[in-house]
């Protein structure tokens, strides 16, 4: 059996409809990020990041940066097991303590990604709580639908963001069966805002359990950073946060804060969380390091602003379309996945401006997107550079201009 003939079918079929992903090489400046080097076998150039997910800064920041030094000094390189055995250092510990503090919890689990915190909490409240049924969003991320898949509990799908829509179906459920309503704060494609405290009180009005995904907002909203729910003050109200410290935190790794029972409840019987050898304490050790200087810091959180308020400026004095939300996330719809493909590679290649393009499976076939995430660590001269090479470009493929990308 020839398999690499077999793998080769469905990868042609991606190239062909250009929805391949190529991967960048890259090595970031510490101290000078969102500055990289981009290496193409021998040739090595100079390119700035616009799609990170280290939304403030924070992987370079020197607090955290010192905080690993120090702790890889004193542990060692790898936790050395898994968190029940042997691999919880005091780190972990810190780590969970800050988690909950900063989400006004009772308790936090830390684990080894957002993807798997998701997979893992939100699959194993689903499949243990008996005869539960979970009421998903319709643009919820990938994690949330796997851990819901793998807990093979009932599911049912309301409209993105449609409250009356998530009351219809909570009508229609017995009271008595127990239900989950998992929904987001920031979506992280289109960059809209669910109406979370309207989900919440049909959560409280039908004796749903609230599973809230802050991923892309936590280290971002509210005056500790604890995400969209901190800012609209009804973080109290919402059962269980799920977060990550990958993106505004600048580390890596997943969370869930909640009760202390909820907590324990994931910690016994989550298997994904059960038998992953747990973070190095030097990350868990920069991510407290992070969310002890954003919990009182507001500088990161108003650089931010201000960048996402200079880009889009200079993308409107450009005449380049982009989805108008009031996040932190500026897409580029162009709506083609070749045009996507050809315009990223032209943006690196030709300008230095390093844009991920955005393609199936990520988003739905005709909404590729250049997806933009401004952070305070981009000057002037930055956007400027980009505002001209998008300009430059825009005027060179005529796709993308068609009338669906300014929607």
């Amino acid at each position: 059996m020839d398999y690499d003939a077999l793998f080769a079918g469905p990868l042609d079929a991606l190239k062909a409809e250009g929805n391949h992903r190529v991967f960048a090489d890259l090595e970031r400046h510490r101290g000078a990020f969102p500055a990289a080097t981009r290496r193409v076998g021998d040739r090595a150039g100079e390119v700035t990041v616009w799609c990170s997910n280290d939304y403030l800064g924070m992987g370079q920041h020197p607090d955290v940066l010192g905080a690993m030094h120090d702790a890889l000094d004193r542990y060692g390189a790898g936790a050395g097991g898994t968190r029940n055995i042997s691999g919880t250092t005091h780190a972990h510990v810190e780590l969970e303590a800050e988690l909950a503090a900063l989400h006004g919890k009772e308790a936090a689990l830390v684990m080894t990604s957002g993807y798997v915190a998701n997979w893992a909490a939100l699959g194993t409240l689903a499949a243990r709580l008996p005869g539960c049924v979970v009421l998903s969003d319709a643009l919820n991320h990938a994690s949330m639908i796997e851990g819901m898949r793998h807990s093979r509990a009932a599911k049912v799908i309301w409209r993105h963001n449609d409250v009356a829509d998530l009351r219809a179906h909570l009508e229609a459920l017995p009271r008595d069966v127990p239900k989950i309503v998992a929904f987001e704060s920031v979506y992280s494609m289109d960059g809209d805002i669910a109406p979370i405290a309207e989900i919440l009180d049909l959560c409280e009005e039908f004796g749903a359990l609230s599973y809230l995904d802050e991923v892309h907002a936590v280290g971002m909203y509210g005056p500790t950073g604890a995400g969209v729910a901190e800012r609209d003050g009804v973080a109290h109200r919402v059962d269980v946060i799920q977060g990550t410290l990958g993106k505004a935190f600048g580390v890596v790794g997943g969370y869930v804060a909640g009760s202390a029972r909820m907590v324990d409840f994931v910690s016994s019987f989550a298997s994904g969380f059960i038998f992953t050898t747990a973070l190095p304490p030097a990350i868990a050790a920069g991510a407290v390091a992070s969310i002890r200087h954003l919990r009182a810091s507001e500088a990161e959180r108003a650089g931010q602003r201000a960048a996402v308020a200079a880009v889009r400026a200079a993308l409107d004095a450009a005449g380049i379309p982009h989805i108008e939300n009031p996040s932190h996330i500026v897409p580029v719809m162009v709506g083609d996945p070749h045009h996507c493909r050809w315009i990223a590679d032209r943006l690196l290649d030709d300008w230095g401006v390093y844009i991920q393009p955005i393609v199936y499976p990520t988003v739905p076939k005709g909404t590729e997107r250049l997806r933009i995430t401004p952070s305070p660590v981009h000057g002037p001269a930055e956007i400027a550079r980009l505002a001209t090479a998008l300009g430059a470009l825009w005027e060179e493929c005529e796709l993308a201009r068609r009338p669906m990308a300014a929607q």
